[in-house]
């Protein structure tokens, strides 16, 4: 068996680091990358012991490990999403799914979804207050969610008003869950771990219906949605997706499309209002039509301020070597986003927010990564990115952003994703047809 070889790192209780990392995560990994270098280990829930990197030749290793040798971490959205989901599902089975999966969510598919995010859009900034200051991230919410349902659950009518209401509530629960250890058998019949069953089950309950709806309709070949699509998709060998599959499928891009979406939008909010002369740039941009600025300002906004800092495999072998390290079978190695977006050997001035370093440049995939890498990057990433920029194409078009000179607002973990602390606060005018002449 090959000799471990790991960094150094803190030696207090699990529990200790646990408690810091719920508390500080992001400057806790700053200060631990001062203390140990690029790399260190850990102990914390849910991964347990693990090897945390920044190097982008290491993470580039990472990604490109085979499943068999490094694969999803034992304990992750699976265990709240469900068994068919993505985040659950492992080696060739793993593929399968996602080869059925990714069609919708690429090249001229998006182009039918972009009329949806812009109706939700302007709905949403019809709402909004004129002079005074509030939080976006509600807003965000109720646009990302609406499109959701519209674009991916097809859903409208009594099933799009239950979904509504119910899956809010499901995801933020869920999000908890997550990073916290599910009960022995027996001990879980009451408390947050009962109250999502229950969730989950009227959930089941919905989606069994429209799947229903669905098979019945004569026209279900000419429906955009992706629940429709997931209906029409076959493996190999000519078999469908299961009830049970699509029911989590569908869950797992709820889960990881909307408040993650949400949650960059009300930070490109935060980041437009302290950055005036970008701010001015994108209007004038969007006034011309264009949209180069406005995408790379989103690749700038995802690198500086990643809704998801840790991405995580879990290694099935004995020896994994990766770049200096040997790590022993049952460890998780790590890759912390935050680390390696605000390394300035990785991006020169990595703490000023310039869209500008990503015009005309497409990014490394290894170094820029805030949708994961590898074969289990995030399958919606066009998706998001398209959603992003008809969402702030919309905004900048339709309402004046007020800069202000207020201080950045604090990193808020909420479970999963990492939000601004006041929500992204926003004080907005109604253009006028004068002004947009």
């Amino acid at each position: 068996m090959p000799a471990v070889t790991l960094p150094p790192g803190p030696t207090t209780p699990q529990f200790v680091q646990a408690l810091r990392a719920l508390t500080s995560p992001r400057r806790g990994m700053h200060r631990m990358r001062d203390r140990y270098g690029d790399a260190f280990t850990i102990d914390v829930p849910p991964y347990g012991r693990a090897l945390v990197i920044s190097d982008p030749a290491e993470v580039k290793q990472l990604f490109l490990a085979g499943a068999d040798a490094a694969d999803k971490p034992d304990r992750n959205l699976g265990r709240v999403l469900g068994p068919g989901s993505l985040f659950a599902l492992a080696g060739e089975e793993h593929r399968r799914q996602r080869k059925v999966l990714a069609p919708p969510f690429h090249g001229r598919r998006l182009t039918a979804y972009e009329k949806i995010v812009e109706e939700e859009t302007a709905r949403e900034l019809a709402s909004w207050p004129q002079g005074r200051a509030f939080a976006t991230l509600p807003s965000m919410t109720r646009i990302t969610l609406n499109v959701i349902l519209r674009a991916v659950f097809g859903a409208d009518g009594t099933a799009f008003a239950e979904l509504r209401e119910l899956l809010p509530r499901m995801i933020r629960l869920g999000s908890w869950l997550t990073v916290l250890p599910e009960p022995r058998t027996g001990l879980g019949r009451r408390g947050p771990w009962a109250r999502f069953r229950a969730m989950r089950r009227d959930y089941d309950a919905i989606v069994a219906r429209l799947i229903t709806e669905a098979e019945r309709d004569d026209a279900l070949d000419e429906h955009d949605d992706i629940l429709a699509l997931m209906l029409r998709s076959r493996y190999d060998d000519g078999t469908g997706l299961s009830r049970a599959d699509i029911a989590d499928q569908l869950l797992t891009l709820l889960a990881a499309g909307h408040e993650t979406t949400a949650t960059t939008l009300a930070w490109a909010v935060e980041r437009l209002r302290r950055h005036p002369a970008v701010l001015d740039a994108l209007v004038d941009e969007v006034d011309a039509g264009g949209s180069a600025l406005r995408e790379a300002t989103i690749l700038e906004v995802e690198r500086t301020r990643p809704v998801i800092d840790l991405v995580g495999r879990q290694v099935r072998v004995d020896g994994f070597r990766v770049g200096r390290w040997t790590v022993p079978k049952g460890y998780a190695v790590v890759v912390s986003v935050a680390l390696i977006h605000d390394d300035e050997s990785v991006f020169p001035d990595a703490h000023t927010f310039d869209p500008t370093r990503f015009l005309d440049v497409r990014p490394d995939l290894y170094r820029w990564i805030p949708f994961g890498g590898g074969v289990r990057r995030c399958l919606g990433a066009a998706f998001a990115n398209m959603e992003l920029s008809v969402v702030l194409r919309t905004m900048l078009r339709d309402v004046t952003l007020v800069p202000t000179g207020e201080p950045d607002e604090r990193w808020h973990s909420r479970g999963v994703a990492n939000a601004p602390a006041r929500g992204g606060r926003a004080v907005v005018r109604r253009r006028t047809a004068t002004a947009l002449s």
